[in-house]
């Protein structure tokens, strides 16, 4: 077993291809998020990875759809995310596959 105390994971995002990790891989990326209400969030989207989002609390919209608790949402290749948070929220996130740089700001 592998214990990972004190890192400093880069906003959240704890497996991936990237330093630091605890579990280092190119398939997927895990991350656990806190945004707090009001947040801004850039659009953007990814030109090859899928993304899964689990929101554990809060309440957001993306896509002009309203989320809330427990809810699942999968963001799709080149699917413009453009997330409004009307609450606090805690999202567990996973982006497959891994790869550094496949995010793309829309102006």
């Amino acid at each position: 077993m592998d214990v990972h105390k004190n890192k400093q994971y880069v906003g959240g995002w704890f497996c991936g291809g990237f330093e630091p990790s605890a579990y280092k891989t190119d398939d997927f990326e895990v991350c656990y998020k806190k945004h707090s209400k009001g947040e801004f969030w850039d659009k953007h989207y990814h030109a090859i990875a899928t993304e899964i989002n689990y929101l554990i609390r809060g309440k957001m919209t993306i896509q002009g759809k309203l989320l809330e608790s427990g809810d699942c949402f999968v963001i799709h290749p080149k699917e413009i995310a453009d997330p409004v948070f009307l609450d606090d929220c805690e999202l567990i996130v996973i982006k497959t596959p891994s790869i550094i740089g496949d995010k793309y700001i829309v102006e």
